[in-house]
């Protein structure tokens, strides 16, 4: 089957760029025909799963802003950026039906939250500018042939738009196919992996045999330690990435632990520079500050005073020190913390034999100020591709055109999507670019046309 234009990959990218293809050519007054080819039963899989299936669909900062939350190469993306911004995007979105809501953090969603919503949106209008929806078709190989490319044996186009996706989340049909076909072309991919995922603390996860380099999968079950964590949510903490002894990023937000390990929006945020540096054989640990913005003579001052309230309380008269110390780091954590705090730092009591029967416990104070300031977490590996949100490395950008993320190497190739060496935060960013980039490709492969 012949086709003008063909777009591999029905997800964010390859569905605003099929879209945005068949739109063009439609103002252009052209009757060239697009179709998208994608691998799963239905189009936007990704997409559906995003935000906790909420779908933060984009960030509305302006460049300066927005530029700073990406990892790599976001002057590339520039122009894709300007040619849909975050407030074009929202424009979009609520002129296909689609009523959205600004949040905390300026992270756009849609109000039902509901990521369908945006899925069949852009199925919606690709459908209506004409283009032809092959679900269920997987490209085996990619081709350059004389003024064209042949996609396995059954397509050929004049012009293609490669928008597959990473590796990240490969049930959702993300299997890293891009990555091979860009190559046959002639591309560069610099190194991949995962990025946005769960950094496991060490003693997190029941692990068999020799412990994995890396990756740990999320499925292991999880240890004593693990349990007494998973589900506490931490707000307002300090968050110190360690590669070795030398701090290479400091956050401040929320933290998650899961059945996965260290998460939410300041774990992912840490995320991709420790992932690297576990991959580059570095030493890594996290350090959280429970107590962030108080000084740490203030902290101990505060656990004394908070100490001797305890020892002159009446209702403590007849408890042992062990429970008096579990009634101060209540008053300094939630309670759900204590079991995992007091496991990870047993220096904060220490257990002093007077004689073969005769045993005192004492609490040490200043111990407890300093582990509130520096809980240490050293990280034993991370979470692959089966929850990653996103796939750092990709097809170099030096080797696309910026303003039109045409091949330099094939032309008439268009490449977008999370196959670039682009990646950012959580918050929206990533789905924007995905979006901004789709959009580019596709007016770019559509204009090229009438040339």
């Amino acid at each position: 089957m012949f086709s003008d234009i063909i777009v591999i990959g029905g997800g964010a990218a390859g569905l605003m760029a099929a879209y945005s293809a068949a739109r063009t050519l439609a103002e252009e007054g052209c009757g060239a025909t697009v179709t998208l080819l994608e691998k799963m039963p239905r189009s936007g899989r990704k997409i559906m799963i995003t935000g906790k299936g909420r779908c933060n669909f984009t960030n509305v900062k302006d460049w300066n802003s927005f530029s700073s939350h990406i990892q790599t190469n976001p002057g590339f993306v520039k122009p894709a950026f300007f040619n849909f911004t975050p407030e074009d995007s929202l424009s979009f979105f609520e002129k296909a039906g689609v009523e959205v809501v600004v949040e905390r953090g300026e992270r756009a969603f849609p109000a039902s939250h509901h990521a369908s919503d945006i899925v069949d949106a852009l199925v919606r209008l690709c459908l209506g500018a004409g283009v032809k929806i092959v679900n269920g078709v997987e490209a085996q190989a990619v081709e350059v042939i004389p003024n064209g490319f042949r996609i396995g044996g059954d397509y050929s186009c004049r012009k293609l738009i490669i928008a597959t996706g990473g590796l990240s989340y490969p049930s959702t049909g993300s299997t890293g196919d891009g990555y091979r076909f860009a190559s046959d072309a002639g591309h560069s991919i610099t190194p991949l992996f995962p990025s946005l995922t769960a950094l496991v603390p060490k003693g997190y996860k029941i692990i068999e045999g020799e412990t994995p380099l890396h990756h740990i999968d999320r499925s292991l079950p999880l240890s004593e330690l693990g349990k007494a964590l998973c589900g506490i949510q931490l707000k307002n903490v300090g968050v110190q990435l360690m590669v070795g002894d030398t701090a290479a990023q400091s956050e401040f937000g929320d933290v998650d632990f899961t059945d996965g390990g260290l998460e939410g929006p300041v774990g992912f945020q840490i995320s991709r520079k420790a992932v690297k540096s576990i991959i580059n054989g570095s030493r890594v640990s996290v350090v959280l500050d429970l107590k962030s913005g108080v000084p740490l003579e203030e902290i101990t001052a505060r656990v004394k005073e908070l100490w001797q309230e305890i020892d002159r309380d009446p209702r403590s008269r007849h408890l042992h020190e062990k429970e008096k110390c579990r009634v101060l780091l209540g008053k300094l954590m939630p309670w759900d913390l204590i079991p995992a705090f007091r496991q990870m730092n047993p220096g904060i009591t220490t257990l002093e034999r007077r004689g073969r029967t005769d045993t005192k416990l004492w609490v040490n104070l200043g111990t407890i100020a300093k582990a509130l300031k520096q809980w240490r977490f050293d990280i034993e590996g991370y979470v692959g591709y089966e929850r990653a949100v996103v796939t750092a490395g990709g097809v170099s950008t030096a080797e696309l055109i910026a303003k039109t993320l045409e091949s330099r190497k094939a032309p008439g190739l268009y490449i977008c999507g999370e196959l670039l060496d682009v990646d950012a935060d959580t918050g929206g960013y990533n789905l924007h670019l995905a979006f901004a980039t789709g959009r580019l490709a596709g007016q770019s492969a559509a204009k090229s046309l009438k040339i």
